[in-house]
C-alpha cells in the first residue's frame, strides 16, 4: 500500500508550487492514457509519511515531474489482479492479458454479458430473424435437424403409446427448423389432469383451462390415447418407449449439431440451443412442453421460458471463456489427446503419415503454451516476488526448450546434423520474429485504432541494451571462427579453364576441427562457455536494475475502484495447487508433443523441396509463440503498445540469454553436434533486425506506419530463406 499524502499546511508557496506540479503530473498522464476501463483513475506519488508533497514537490519537483512521465496508473479489482498486473510490467516476468480472477458481472460489458446469457430470455421488440447467420444455420443444421424429427414423429405416433411425444417431435420439427423468433415453454398441468381415475374429467378440464398467462392464448391439446391407473408420466408406456427409441436418436442428433456449433466458435449459441433441448426440453413431459412463435408487440409476464434464441451467430464469442480459459484454447485441448494417440498407438503410421503427425503435434503446442502461460500467471499472481520470479525462470521458456533438446537427442542419436541447423534456425527465428514481427504486427494493428501510440522508451532501452549485448555475445564464436577459421568448400570447378583463373566452389564452410580440432576446443569451445557464463549472469543484472535499483522506470500504480456494488473479494479462476498441477501436466503433454515432432520431421526434411532454413525460422519458431502474439496484439488494441514489445523484446532477450546457454550446458553433460557457430544468414539476419528495432523504438512512439516497416522487412527475411539452400549436413 502507498502512503496517503498528508494535508498541505504552513508555507503559503508550499501548496502552489505542490498543485503546479500535481497539475502537471495529472496533465502528462492524461496524455499517456489510462489503461483501465473501470472509470476509476487514482494517482498516489510516492512520498514519505514524514514530508508533505508541498516541500516535497518544491525540493525535487523537477525529479517528480519528470518521474510522472513514464508513470502508469492501473486499476484492479482486487489483491491478485492488481498483482498480475504489476507483474506484466516487471522484467523476466510472462506477459498475460487474460484476467486470472472473475471479473465483476456489473462491470463487463453488455456484449460480454450477452455471450454468457442463457437462451432464455424474451425481447419486448426486435428486428427481423432473417440474417445471414440464421440462414446459414438453416443450409448447416435446420433442414436435417428437422427432418430427423419429422421421421421420429412418424415412428412415435405409429407405437400408438409414443402419440404424446409423436405431437412433441412434430412440434419441435417446425421449431428447430426456424428457432428464431420463437420460444418452447414449460406449462403447469393442472393437478386435476393427473387425478387417479380422472381421464375423461382431464381431457373436459385441457379444452376450457389449460391456457398460459405467460404467451396469452390457449395451449395446444395433447392427444391422450388412453390413461394408466397411477397417473403418473414416467410410468406410461409410453415414456419407455420415447426412452429407448426416441430420445438416443435425438440426443445424439443435438450431439453432433452441437460439438460442430461450439467448435466453429461464432456458432456457439447453436450449441447452446441444442444441448439445452437434449438436457431439458426432452426430458419433459410432453404436455408440459409449448412452442409459440412471439409477435414482436407480445412480452411474456410469468412463467418459464425454457429456450428463446433471436440469430444463430455471434461474432463476439472469440472472448468467450470456460473457467477463465479462452473458448479457442478449450476447442483445441482435445487435439493434443489426438495428437498423442495416434503418436504412440500408430508408431509404424498406418492410420496417418509423418507430415500429418507432425503438423498436428505443432498445432497441439499452442493451447499447450497457453495453459502454460495461464498457469505461470495465476501462480505469480497469487504467490510472493521469489515465488513468481522461480517459476517464472523456470518454465517461462520451457516451450521452445524442449522442442529444442528433444530434437538434439534425437540428432545426436542418427548422427545428423541436420537437426542442430533446425535448432539454429529456430533460435535465430525466433529472436528475428519477436524483435521485428510481433512488435510490428502489433503496432500495426494497433495504430488501425490509434492514430499514434505512445510506450516507456526508458524500459524499451533497458531490453534494447540488453538485446544488443546478447546478440553481440551468441554470435562472437561465430565470427571469431571466421576470422582464425579455415575455408574449406566441397566442391570448386575452374570457370576460365586457367590453372590460375577463376574458381566457382560450393558447400563452403570454415573447418574448425583441424589439426585434430585444436581451434575448436583450444579456442572456439572455451569462448562458448564463457559467453554462456556471462550472458545468464549480464540477464541477472539486468533483473537488478529493473527491480531493485531502478524500479522507477517501471513505475505502475496500482489502485482500487471503489464503487457502490463493487465487491473486491478475489476468486481466481485456478487455485495456486491446480495451476501448479495443470502447470506440470501441460509440460509433461509438450515434451510428449515435441518428442512427436522431432519423430516425424526428418521425411519433411528429405523430402521437401523447401530450404530447411525456412521450416526452422517460421514453423517451428513461431508457433509456440502464438500466445504471445495474441497477447500482444490485445494490449496493442487498449492502447498499451509497451507491454507489445516487452512481449517480444522479452522473449528475445531469453532466447540469447537463457535458452542458449542452457543448451550449451545440456551438450556438456549430453554430447551433441550442437556448436554455438551460426551460418552468415544467421548473423546478418539477427544484427540488421535488432539494429532497425532500436532505430524505430528511439522516440518512444509510432504508429501503423513504423510497424509496416518492420513487418515488411520480417517478410523479406522470410523470402531470403525461403530461397536459400540447405545448411550443410541437411
Amino acid at each position: 500500500d502507498v502512503p496517503k499524502a498528508t494535508e498541505p499546511r504552513g508555507d503559503s508557496d508550499g501548496p502552489r508550487r505542490g498543485s503546479l506540479c500535481d497539475r502537471h503530473c495529472a496533465a502528462i498522464n492524461n496524455v499517456q492514457g489510462d489503461l483501465s476501463d473501470l472509470g476509476c483513475h487514482l494517482h498516489r506519488p510516492r512520498v514519505p509519511p514524514a514530508m508533505s508533497p508541498p516541500s516535497y514537490c518544491q525540493q525535487h519537483s523537477e525529479e517528480v515531474c519528470e518521474s510522472c512521465v513514464v508513470k502508469t496508473t492501473l486499476t484492479a479489482e482486487n489483491v491478485v489482479e492488481a498483482n498480475k498486473l504489476s507483474n506484466n510490467y516487471k522484467f523476466g516476468f510472462k506477459k498475460w492479458k487474460s484476467h486470472v480472477t472473475e471479473r465483476p458481472w456489473e462491470d463487463r460489458s453488455e456484449i460480454v454479458k450477452e455471450l454468457y446469457s442463457d437462451l432464455n430470455v424474451v425481447r419486448g421488440s426486435g428486428g427481423s430473424t432473417v440474417t445471414c447467420g440464421n440462414v446459414l444455420y438453416l443450409l448447416l443444421f435446420g433442414w436435417w435437424l428437422s427432418f430427423i424429427y419429422v421421421l421420429m414423429a412418424a415412428m412415435m405416433f405409429i407405437t400408438i403409446v409414443g402419440a404424446p411425444y409423436g405431437r412433441l417431435c412434430w412440434d419441435l420439427a417446425g421449431y428447430f427448423l426456424w428457432p428464431f423468433g420463437k420460444v418452447i415453454q414449460k406449462v403447469e398441468v393442472p393437478k386435476s389432469h393427473r387425478a387417479l381415475g380422472a381421464c375423461e374429467a382431464g381431457a373436459e378440464a385441457s379444452g376450457a383451462g389449460e391456457s398460459s398467462a405467460l404467451l396469452g392464448g390457449p395451449v395446444p391439446r395433447r392427444w391422450r390415447p388412453w390413461c394408466w391407473a397411477d397417473g403418473r408420466h414416467w410410468q406410461r408406456a409410453g415414456a419407455v418407449v420415447w426412452l429407448c427409441l426416441g430420445y438416443p436418436m435425438l440426443v445424439l442428433a443435438h450431439g453432433l449439431v452441437c460439438v460442430t456449433a461450439w467448435l466453429l466458435v461464432v456458432l456457439i449459441p447453436v450449441a447452446k440451443l441444442n444441448a439445452r433441448t437434449a438436457t431439458r426440453v426432452l426430458l419433459l413431459p410432453p404436455e408440459q412442453v409449448v412452442v409459440r412463435r412471439l409477435r414482436m408487440t407480445e412480452v411474456p409476464l410469468e412463467g418459464e421460458v425454457i429456450l428463446c434464441c433471436y440469430r444463430a451467430v455471434n461474432p463476439y464469442y472469440y472472448k468467450y471463456a470456460v473457467d477463465g480459459i479462452n473458448v479457442f484454447a478449450v476447442n483445441l485441448l482435445p487435439l493434443v489427446l489426438v495428437t498423442l494417440v495416434l503418436g504412440y498407438v500408430d508408431s509404424h503410421n498406418r492410420l496417418t503419415s509423418s507430415p500429418v503427425k507432425f503438423t498436428l503435434a505443432l498445432l497441439s503446442i499452442m493451447p499447450l503454451s497457453y495453459y502454460i502461460g495461464m498457469a505461470i500467471a495465476s501462480i505469480s499472481a497469487q504467490s510472493n516476488f521469489a515465488v513468481g520470479a522461480v517459476v517464472n525462470a523456470t518454465f517461462g521458456s520451457i516451450t521452445e526448450l524442449t522442442f529444442y533438446i528433444t530434437a538434439l537427442i534425437k540428432g545426436s542419436r542418427e548422427g545428423n546434423r541436420c537437426y542442430a541447423e533446425i535448432v539454429k534456425s529456430a533460435l535465430t527465428g525466433t529472436l528475428v520474429g519477436c524483435v521485428l514481427f510481433v512488435p510490428g504486427l502489433c503496432m500495426v494493428i494497433g495504430g488501425i485504432r490509434h492514430q499514434e501510440q505512445r510506450f516507456n522508451s526508458r524500459s524499451a532501452g533497458v531490453s534494447s541494451a540488453l538485446l544488443f549485448l546478447s546478440v553481440g555475445g551468441v554470435f562472437a564464436p561465430t565470427l571469431f571462427s571466421k576470422v582464425y577459421g579455415k575455408l574449406v568448400c566441397g566442391e570448386c570447378h575452374n570457370v576460365t579453364q586457367n590453372p590460375l583463373g577463376h574458381y566457382l566452389c560450393h558447400n563452403c564452410h570454415f573447418d574448425l576441427m583441424e589439426n585434430n580440432g585444436t581451434l575448436y576446443y583450444s579456442h572456439v569451445q572455451p569462448l562458448v562457455y564463457t559467453v554462456s557464463l556471462l550472458l545468464p549472469a549480464a540477464y541477472l543484472i539486468g533483473l537488478f536494475f529493473t527491480l531493485k535499483t531502478h524500479t522507477h522506470i517501471y513505475d505502475i500504480h496500482i489502485s482500487g475502484c471503489h464503487m457502490p456494488g463493487h465487491h473486491h473479494s478475489a476468486v481466481v479462476h485456478w487455485s495456486r495447487w491446480r495451476a501448479l498441477v495443470i502447470l506440470l501436466l501441460s509440460t509433461l503433454c509438450m515434451s510428449a508433443c515435441a518428442d512427436l515432432a522431432t519423430e516425424h520431421i526428418s521425411p519433411i526434411l528429405t523430402n521437401s523441396t523447401i530450404s530447411q532454413y525456412f521450416i526452422g525460422v517460421t514453423v517451428l519458431a513461431m508457433v509456440p509463440e502464438l500466445p504471445e502474439i495474441v497477447n500482444g496484439i490485445q494490449f496493442a488494441l487498449q492502447n498499451n503498445l509497451s507491454l507489445s514489445i516487452e512481449i517480444g523484446n522479452c522473449i528475445a532477450v531469453q532466447v540469447c540469454m537463457l535458452q542458449i546457454p542452457i543448451l550449451v550446458l545440456f551438450t556438456i553433460f549430453y554430447p551433441t553436434n550442437f556448436t554455438l557457430v551460426f551460418s552468415d544468414l544467421h548473423v546478418y539476419a539477427s544484427m540488421f533486425s535488432v539494429v532497425l528495432m532500436n532505430y524505430i523504438f528511439m522516440d518512444g512512439k509510432c504508429d501503423y506506419f513504423q510497424g509496416t516497416v518492420l513487418v515488411m522487412v520480417y517478410f523479406i527475411l522470410l523470402a531470403v530463406y525461403f530461397f536459400a539452400p540447405s545448411p550443410s549436413g541437411c
